[in-house]
């Protein structure tokens, strides 16, 4: 037998003692009745306001085929996410409607151009008015998905708040968000990191505080951003159903 079959034949054997592991994603989407409402089309751009109880992209699991996605392909062939809201999330979302203009509206989200506001309901008596939360990001290892606050190894998030309303029986606060960057669980997170999560987070608030709404309160609000062909400045909001 040559050496270099030798070789490969106890490199086979070696492999055979590993055995491959295929992560299955068990969280399966309850059926979401809502329909997504188209608020501006042209050629280039969609914007849509997306029901809370809706995922974005389709999962991994087959039984999370709907989303936002799926559904709007079978009418507008071409389109493309440009970004995402989280699956309780309700609100504006964009997506464009070919490539040249997905690159254009990536980049702007990339650099920051992109103005974002949201509305939300949190838990308790929000003290100042108004005010910034700076706490970077990063990815909790042994719990994913969730992320955490880590000074040390995070990414830069910054969320500026205002208080628009004070809410009583129980204690509530309701908080327009602008966040200056754009990190995954960054309102959910922040407003954690204030003392006050947001009511019906199921990561990142208390049993009493998920249990205090029976949905995410969390509404994207507002977009503005460059349109990629005109370069004209756009302003959109979206009524918050709450």
């Amino acid at each position: 037998m040559s050496l270099s079959l030798n070789r490969s034949l106890n490199a086979f054997r070696s492999c055979r003692k590993f055995k491959v592991t295929t992560v299955i994603d068990s969280f399966v989407a309850p059926v979401c009745n809502e329909q997504i409402e188209i608020l501006f089309k042209d050629d280039a751009i969609l914007l849509i306001d997306k029901p809370s109880g809706l995922l974005s992209l389709s999962g991994k699991n087959p039984l999370n085929k709907d989303s936002v996605h799926f559904r709007l392909v079978q009418q507008f062939t071409t389109a493309l996410m440009v970004h995402r809201l989280d699956f309780g999330t309700s609100g504006l979302m964009l997506l464009a409607l070919n490539k040249a203009a997905n690159t254009n509206l990536s980049r702007q989200f990339h650099d920051r151009t992109v103005g974002k506001t949201y509305v939300a309901i949190l838990d308790g008596s929000v003290k100042d008015d108004e005010g910034y939360v700076d706490a970077p990001i990063a990815k909790d290892k042994p719990n994913f998905p969730l992320l955490k606050i880590c000074q040390s190894s995070g990414k830069p998030a910054l969320s500026h708040y205002r208080v628009l309303e004070r809410l009583n029986h129980p204690q509530r606060s309701k908080v327009l968000f602008t966040p200056q960057t754009g990190r995954t669980h960054q309102l959910r997170l922040h407003s954690r990191e204030m003392g006050h999560p947001i009511l019906g987070c199921d990561l990142y608030g208390s049993k009493q505080t998920q249990a205090m709404a029976d949905r995410l309160m969390l509404h994207a609000l507002s977009l503005e951003f460059d349109h990629p062909v005109s370069t004209q400045r756009m302003q959109f909001t979206c009524d918050c159903p709450f």
